[in-house]
This record gives structure tokens, C-alpha cells and sequence, in this order.
């Protein structure tokens, strides 16, 4: 099983460095890639200083395009299994074993590290959890399955998931969407209780500003990919 961990990066200069670390020590049987989605400060420097494997996109394609440029190299380059996570310090590697075990055991096709399971370690803003409730909810009502956390960015996919992902992926605030969309195509979906760490570097890309346009657009996101064949 080829195995390779994604790590979209954009300004994550004081993170990205603990990040690769973390994989390298906890999980040395997985690759990785760090997607640099143009960054304006010294992401880029601190990957080539350090030798680490990177992708350098010429422009900034956000969120959904960095990752869809992760699963697209893990497409052509074959491999069985391909975890999205986080360069800013919040993931932490000592779960991927565990979430790649459950993954072939119980034959699924995605595993998504949840905060709320257990509901240790950093669980995000009280108005972030409503919110998050708010969309297991929506999730629920739509494809008949729960998921605690689907804003969570550590999740496995196996091939099937890669080669979709690969195709097509949504491109703002993707969680939620893509996972309906998988579960909506007859994808197997799990969870396993992680722990996640406080950001320590770089800035939420959900500003308080934001929220609003991101419930609205989050949810209207849920709906299409739950009507689109």
C-alpha cells in the first residue's frame, strides 16, 4: 500500500517545518507533498531550505485547488491511499496508522479524523461548534449518515476517493460538500476520535467577517452536491 499525506500550504512559514517533522517521525512509511499555494511569505524558502518534497503552484488557487492538486498527484503517481493535513501544526501524525487501519479493515473509503467523538483537545469556538452542528445535521438529513466533524481537514481517502477528487473537487470551503458528494455516490465513510492542536501560526481563512458568506454558501453547497448525479 503506497501511502501519501497532503499538505496544503499557503503562508504556513512557522508551521510547515513541525508539520513535515511530525509525519517524518510518527508515520515514516507515508510520503508527502506540500502543495505551496503561492505563498507571499517564506513557506517556499523554509520547504527548499529543509529539502522537503514540494509542489510550487504559480498562482493561488485556494484551498480546493491546492488539495485537488494533492489527490491529482497521488492519481497518476498510484497511490493506494492519500490523507489530507493540515501544515499549520493543528493535525497531528500519530493517528494516520490508525486511520489507514480502519480504512482497509472495515473497507471504507474515506476516514475522517473527528474532533467530537471523544471531544478532547482543541475543539474550536463555541460559535464554530453550532456551526459544525449545524451541518452534521444537514449532512444527516441529506445522505442519512452522521458525521461529527465535517469541517475536519484530516481525511483518508482510498483510490476510488483519489481518482473522484482528482476529477473534480470543490473549490471554497470544500469539506462538507465533498464529502456528501462521495457519500452521495455510494462511498463508505468513517471516523476515528483524534485530538488537534490550537493554531499557533498564520490566521483562520474564517474570519469573523466571513462566517456569514460561509454558512450561506456551505450550505447551498450541501443541496447541490446532494441533487447532482
Amino acid at each position: 500500500m503506497r501511502k501519501l499525506v497532503i499538505i496544503p500550504a499557503y503562508n504556513e512559514q512557522g508551521g510547515i517545518e513541525r508539520t513535515v517533522r511530525d509525519i517524518c517521525a510518527q508515520a515514516p512509511d507515508f510520503d508527502y507533498i506540500i502543495i505551496n499555494d503561492c505563498s507571499t511569505d517564506d513557506t517556499l524558502f523554509v520547504c527548499r531550505k529543509n529539502g522537503f518534497h514540494v509542489i510550487n503552484l504559480p498562482i493561488n488557487l485556494g484551498i480546493g485547488g491546492s488539495v485537488q492538486t494533492g489527490y491529482a498527484y497521488a492519481f497518476r503517481n498510484g497511490y493506494d491511499i492519500a490523507v489530507q493535513f493540515d501544515g499549520d501544526g493543528q493535525h497531528n501524525a500519530r493517528y494516520l496508522h490508525e486511520m489507514a487501519e480502519k480504512l482497509a479493515e472495515e473497507r471504507l473509503d474515506m476516514v475522517i479524523g473527528s474532533r467530537y467523538i471523544k471531544k478532547e483537545g482543541f475543539q474550536s469556538s463555541g460559535i464554530r461548534r453550532v456551526g459544525i452542528r449545524y451541518f452534521t445535521g444537514m449532512i444527516k438529513l441529506v445522505t442519512g449518515k452522521k458525521i461529527t466533524d465535517p469541517t475536519s481537514g484530516m481525511r483518508m481517502a482510498g483510490r476510488d476517493v483519489i481518482a473522484m477528487y482528482a476529477r473534480n473537487y470543490p473549490k471554497d470551503y470544500p469539506e462538507p460538500e465533498s464529502v456528501v458528494a462521495i457519500l452521495k455516490a455510494g462511498k463508505k465513510v468513517g471516523e476515528v476520535p483524534v485530538q488537534m492542536n490550537a493554531r499557533e501560526e498564520g490566521v483562520s481563512s474564517i474570519s469573523p467577517r466571513k462566517s456569514v458568506y460561509y454558512m450561506i454558501k456551505v450550505s447551498l453547497a450541501i443541496l447541490i452536491a446532494a441533487v447532482r448525479r
